[in-house]
Order: structure tokens, then sequence, then C-alpha cells
């Protein structure tokens, strides 16, 4: 994002993407200057480089990778937009760490409205600055219609995590607490919902948000007592904890009365057949923290507006077979192993 407009201003209220604005001349320059640089704005675009240097403090670096292909592009709670910024940060906050800076590409369609694009670049500038964190580097591309599904955005995350700090799906530990930061599926139910065009007395708002500031306080209360963290996304708390298992070569044991999911979100996922540990997040953690330190990171959640509905859900506990169980007597239901993966681009 690094050429100057030398033309008149785009017409964004009923101007659509065409394939000139992708040849790198005067439509591309106008598109990146009057409407990108315009929602990013910060001193490291002004300088109009095709890429930003920027100076850190001691510690590690982590940096992380994304793309957004969600249908449809705006839904209860946010766009396309707001989901890459979150998303991407949040990714970098699993570590530990401190989001920094992101980057963003775009993929457009030809014949995509100007005024959706600016809506979702807005979204962007506004949930990054929000969090801190800024867009300092990003690229363009338009390509014939029906080869993009109106717009992709692919990002990366950079982040700076503290020395000493060393979270890992790996660290598990028989024993360990299962701590859930809020409700499960709020977000993907609010995709499905506009998706199917379903219609609901209550309307369930994505949870998307960037969570950051939360694992700050819990990584201040437990400090490394903490082995690892993940944000529940495209398959829910069940990939999630999968996931973990398998690295760690342990299994979990759930209580199903203790894990939050909010009576609409219950009541949508029961009339699609669907079981709320398997459906998305955008703005939930799950983190396995050891025994002695879980009351203390528990309370910090609890005491952050991200966490208020935060519970201790289960533990992780001796398996070879590295399930994740569900239940009161723990001779019930397993929900996890690596036979559902088929079903997660339906209910993401």
């Amino acid at each position: 994002m690094s050429v100057k407009a030398h033309q008149s201003k785009l017409d964004v209220e009923d101007g659509r993407i065409d394939l000139s604005h992708g040849y790198g001349g005067r439509a591309m320059a106008q598109l990146i200057s009057g409407l990108f640089h315009q929602a990013f704005g910060n001193e490291w675009l002004a300088r109009c480089n095709d890429q930003s240097a920027f100076d850190v403090a001691a510690g590690r670096m982590v940096m992380t990778t994304d793309g957004y292909v969600v249908s449809p592009l705006f839904f209860p709670g946010g766009n396309i937009g707001s989901l890459a910024v979150h998303g991407t940060i949040n990714d970098v906050a699993m570590s530990g760490a401190r989001p920094l800076y992101l980057s963003a590409s775009f993929i457009i369609e030809e014949g995509f409205r100007l005024s959706d694009l600016k809506a979702v670049a807005d979204s962007m500038g506004t949930a990054a600055r929000g969090a801190g964190v800024y867009i300092i580097a990003g690229d363009t591309k338009v390509v014939e219609r029906g080869k993009a599904d109106g717009l992709f955005i692919s990002t990366t995350g950079i982040g700076l995590v503290a020395g000493g700090l060393d979270l890992s799906a790996d660290k598990a530990r028989v024993g360990d607490r299962v701590l859930l930061s809020g409700s499960l599926g709020d977000h993907g139910v609010a995709i499905m919902s506009k998706r199917q065009n379903a219609a609901f007395q209550t309307e369930i708002v994505s949870d998307s948000a960037a969570l950051h500031n939360l694992v700050a306080v819990m990584v201040a209360a437990g400090g490394g007592g903490i082995r690892v963290m993940r944000d529940p996304t495209r398959g829910g708390l069940a990939a999630a904890l999968n996931e973990i298992a398998h690295q760690s070569d342990l299994g979990f044991h759930l209580q199903e009365s203790t894990i939050p999911v909010k009576p609409a979100v219950a009541a949508t996922c029961e009339l699609l057949g669907l079981d709320p540990i398997h459906v998305a997040n955008e703005g939930k953690l799950v983190a396995i923290v050891a025994p002695d330190s879980a009351d203390g990171v528990l309370a910090a959640m609890k005491a952050h507006p991200l966490g208020s509905d935060a519970a201790d859900i289960g533990e992780a506990v001796a398996d070879d077979q590295k399930f994740v169980q569900m239940g009161t007597d723990f001779g019930g239901r397993r929900i996890v192993d690596w036979l559902w993966g088929e079903q997660l681009p339906r209910i993401c």
C-alpha cells in the first residue's frame, strides 16, 4: 500500500471495483490512498513505502498468519474486516504476547461495491485502533468476476512475548484445570443465522473481540502456571481441546453443567442438530492451568469484561486414547476424536 493517488475522489457510495483497481496504476493508487489509508491511517502507512520498519523492545517475537473467507461478509456483531483483525490479534495473544502490528492483503472480486469495501476497511481500522494495534503494511489484488466470493482477506500479526513465558500445547499435565472465558457458540450461530436466513426472537450476535488484554491479566495472575491457551475458533472448543490432548498425550474430562451457553444459542443448536462445543467462537479462549494457579487465574478472568462468565469446566486426565469426554459421571459420551472433522466447514 505504497502508492499515492493522482485523480478524483472515489465514488464510494455508488462505485464498484473493476480490474483497473488491481493494475498498479492511478485507479489502484486512488483506491489505496482514498480508502485503505483513510481507514488505517498511521505514521507507517503515511510513509508510502512497500514495507514498514519498526522498533521492538527486548523479548521474543511472535508471528502468525491467517486467511478469512467468511460468508456472509457482514453478520450481527461484525464483518469480515473486524473478524480478521480480532482473529489475528487473538492468535498472537494466545502465546501470551502483546500484539503490536498487522499486515493485511485483500483479494477483491471485480464488481464488489466500494461502499461495502469501505465499511470493511473502516471496521478493520476501528478494531485495530481499539486494540492498540496498527495495520502497517498491505497488498491489494483484483480478480475477475467469479474468481472470488466477493472479498478475501489474509493477515499477518506480530507481537512480543516477555522472557520466561512459554505457552505450548504440549505442556498440559494430568490434573490441570480447563478454564473457559465465556459462553460458547455465539459467533458460529450468528453466522449460520444469516447464512440460512433464520429468524430468531432474539438476535444472536457474534462474540468477535480482541482478547489480548484479558490474556495480560491472566498472565499477571497465573505466571508460569498457565500451560497453554487457545481461541476455539473453527471446530469450537472440541477442536481446541482435541489438539491439546494429542500434543500433550492426555485426555480431558469436562463437566457439561459448568459450560456456559446462552439460551438462544443452545436452542438454535438444538434446532439445527449441533452441539455448541463444536461451534466456532471469535471472542473466547480456553486455558489449561496448573491446579495451584487455577483459582487465581479464574478470578482474574472474571474481573475482566471479556471473562465475566468464565468457568472452570473440567480437568486433564491420563488417557492413552486422548479422548475429550463430557458428562457428569464420565461414563458418559465421548465428544471428540478425529472422525468428525468433515463437519467443520458448515458450522464455523
